[in-house]
């Protein structure tokens, strides 16, 4: 069975960088779980780092971390659907919203349990994914201000989630302007301005940020210690906290191209010859066992550079190790580096064990 490790060191020293550089600027952050698709050893290991505000996209899997520590504030990051209103008002303490109606129902279920539930206000920054839009800003706030066993805890936003739309200091400063609006408006005060989630760090290490963007939420960074602007790790953080471990399971030299009648493949595509430059000659070919519906072969890449990804089936991957300067057994193991999106794959997968080291 192919495996994901998270190594705990790796993790702790992230976590620690992270937090040293939120507190030294009078931060608060939060950690992004939804990589960890609920899975309870890792959830584990975020707590077990101090942790106090976890945020998520799925109810079920803050429903697990309160089960493992009821004091750590939940909150909800995708505006709530209505039929999850009664667990999200149970198993979140802070919702992030966009819609008057959604408010409505959070705050008659808050009513019926006698909670308060805490809300953000996203606002739309140019990303085109959730927000509401900013001249109707003041009369939506307006709306809700008293709305019963609601609390407006702030106002947030998103970049880089749906149209690659970035973070710059000219928008956090149009953000800060946005609470500044509505505290002279409404005569109240805002206390928490969400400027943002992992994208935004390498504004925040260049000082670049409006003192009144005062809260984070970060998961990408964290797990892989990236600069989304450039793509190189963040001096000081690992990229390398989760890899991917597959076992070879058939080692065969083979023909570089395929024999017989051919169509679509198992994923919809289809050969090309253009893809072949050794019309004719062999290659040394590995199988290992992971396939398609554990994993997107783009998203990992081998730690042993030689080695070429050739395709995936649902169940296995190819290889190609002809030009690899290690010698390789059936049995072995190929360890793998992975994006973002590649490890909510693996992570997604029950097919795929999870290990701590």
């Amino acid at each position: 069975m192919a495996f994901i490790k998270l190594y705990r060191k790796k993790l702790q020293q992230n976590y620690q960088f992270l937090d040293e550089t939120f507190k030294s600027r009078n931060i608060e952050w939060g950690v992004v779980s939804k990589l960890l698709c609920g899975n309870k050893i890792y959830l584990q290991e975020i707590i077990a780092l101090g942790v106090r505000e976890i945020h998520d996209s799925r109810v079920s899997n803050l429903k697990k971390i309160k089960a493992l520590d009821p004091e750590i504030q939940t909150v909800y990051i995708k505006p709530p659907a209505k039929r999850s209103i009664e667990s999200i008002v149970k198993y979140a303490d802070i919702s992030f919203n966009t819609e008057i109606y959604t408010i409505q129902l959070l705050s008659g279920e808050a009513v019926k349990q006698n909670k308060t539930h805490k809300i953000i206000i996203m606002i739309e920054m140019g990303d085109l994914r959730e927000g509401v839009m900013g001249e109707e800003l003041i009369s939506f706030y307006g709306t809700i201000l008293k709305m019963p066993n609601i609390e407006i805890s702030g106002i947030g936003t998103n970049f880089n989630c749906l149209s690659g739309v970035m973070p710059t200091q000219d928008k956090l400063i149009q953000l800060s302007l946005y609470k500044q609006l509505i505290e002279a408006k409404f005569n109240i005060s805002i206390p928490f301005v969400s400027g943002g989630t992992s994208v935004t760090i390498p504004l925040l290490l260049k000082n670049a940020r409006p003192m009144a963007v005062n809260h984070f939420r970060i998961g990408e960074v964290l797990f892989f210690g990236k600069d989304l602007f450039t793509g190189n790790t963040i001096e000081g953080m690992h990229h390398d906290v989760f890899k991917l471990y597959a076992e070879i399971i058939e080692i065969t030299e083979k023909p570089n191209t395929p024999t017989g009648e051919l169509g679509e493949n198992v994923a919809g595509n289809s050969f090309s010859m253009d893809d072949v430059t050794d019309l004719g000659i062999t290659s040394l070919r590995a199988i290992l066992d992971i396939g398609l519906l554990d994993m997107q072969p783009q998203y990992i890449e081998s730690d042993d550079t030689d080695i070429t990804i050739v395709d995936a089936s649902s169940d296995m991957l190819v290889i190609d190790i002809s030009n690899s300067k290690k010698t390789y057994r059936i049995g072995d193991l190929v360890a793998f580096q992975i994006r973002y999106m590649g490890a909510l794959y693996l992570l997604n997968s029950d097919y795929i064990e999870k290990i701590i080291e």
